[in-house]
C-alpha cells in the first residue's frame, strides 16, 4: 500500500513534466499571486507596526493630591506598573515635574524661586497598549474608573481618541485584508485548477481505462492532487522568495525625515499562513478538477 503511495505520487511528479510549459506558466502564475498577497500582507503588517506605535496606545495622565503620602504614591506606581498591557510608566516628583516644566519653557523656565514651596503634585504619565482582544467599548473608561478610584489620586486625564484610532484601524485592516486575500486565493485556485483539468484531458482515456477496471477514485485522482500540490507549494515559496528580495531592496525608501519607516519583513507566521494558504488552495483546485 505504501509502495503504491509512493508510485502514484511520483507519478504526479511525472505529470509536470508532460506539460513543462503550461505547469511553467502556472508556477509563474502562483508566483506572482503568492508575490501580490505577499505584498499586501507585508504592507498591513508595516502600517500595523506603526500605527499601533504611535497611536495605538492609549495614555492616562495620573495626578495625585497635594497632601498625599509619597510612600503610598511609589506603591500605587509599582501597582499601575503591574497592570495588564501596560506599555510604559513614568512618575514625577514634584521637583521632577518642575524641572520637566522648566525643560520645556527653555530659557524661560527658571522656576528655582518655586523649589521651596512648590504647587505641583505628584504624577505618572502611563501608556497602556489596546489590546486587539479588549477593544469592546468602554475598555479605557473602565482602566479610567479604577485609575480614579486609587487612594490619593485628584484626577485622571486620557486622549479618548488614541484609542478611536486603534480601533478604526484594527476593524480597518480586518475589513480589507480577508476580500483581498480570498480574490487572490481564488486567482490561484482558477490557475491551477485549469491546468489539473489540461492534464486530466491528455490522460483521459488512461483514466477511463482505469475506471473500467475498477480502479478507486483515490487512485486516479493523487497524482493530480500532487502535481496541483508541488505546483502550490514551489509557487508560494517562489513568491516569498522574490518578496524577500523586493523588501531587501525597499528597507529603506522611507527611512528618511519626517517618516523615518524602516520596512521589516512579515514574521514567520505570516509567511506560513501565505504558504501554507496557497498550497492548500492549489490541492483543493486539484481535488475539483479531478473529479
Amino acid at each position: 500500500m505504501l509502495g503504491q503511495f509512493f508510485r502514484l505520487t511520483g507519478r504526479g511528479l511525472g505529470d509536470i513534466v508532460v506539460h513543462p510549459w503550461a505547469n511553467l506558466l502556472t508556477l509563474v502564475a502562483v508566483a506572482m499571486v503568492s508575490l501580490l498577497a505577499g505584498f499586501v500582507l507585508l504592507g498591513l503588517h508595516n502600517v500595523n507596526m506603526q500605527l499601533m506605535k504611535s497611536r495605538g496606545q492609549v495614555q492616562f495622565q495620573i495626578y495625585w493630591k497635594t497632601d498625599a503620602d509619597p510612600q503610598l504614591i511609589e506603591e500605587q506606581w509599582e501597582s499601575v506598573g503591574a497592570m495588564k498591557h501596560l506599555v510604559d510608566i513614568k512618575g514625577f516628583t514634584p521637583q521632577d515635574a518642575l524641572l520637566e516644566l522648566a525643560d520645556s519653557l527653555g530659557e524661560a523656565g527658571d522656576f528655582s524661586w518655586l523649589k521651596e514651596n512648590n504647587p505641583l503634585p505628584f504624577s505618572a504619565l502611563a501608556s497602556f497598549a489596546v489590546p486587539p482582544q479588549s477593544q469592546q467599548k468602554g475598555w479605557a473608561a473602565e482602566l479610567l474608573t479604577r485609575l480614579k478610584s486609587m487612594p490619593g489620586v485628584d484626577k485622571v486625564h486620557y486622549s479618548p481618541l488614541q484609542e478611536d484610532l486603534a480601533h478604526g484601524w484594527t476593524l480597518i485592516s480586518q475589513a480589507v485584508i480577508w476580500p483581498v486575500i480570498g480574490f487572490l486565493g481564488l486567482v490561484v485556485a482558477m490557475v491551477v485548477g485549469n491546468t489539473m483539468r489540461l492534464s486530466l484531458l491528455t490522460r483521459c482515456d488512461e483514466i477511463e481505462i482505469l475506471a473500467l477496471v475498477g480502479a478507486k477514485p483515490w487512485y486516479i485522482r493523487w497524482p493530480l492532487i500532487t502535481g496541483g500540490m508541488v505546483l502550490g507549494f514551489t509557487g508560494s515559496m517562489a513568491g516569498l522568495g522574490l518578496l524577500k528580495l523586493a523588501q531587501n531592496a525597499l528597507a529603506d525608501i522611507l527611512n528618511i525625515p519626517p517618516l523615518f519607516i524602516h520596512i521589516q519583513f512579515m514574521p514567520m507566521e505570516y509567511c506560513a499562513a501565505l504558504v501554507g494558504g496557497v498550497t492548500l488552495v492549489a490541492i483543493l483546485s486539484s481535488f475539483v478538477a479531478a473529479r
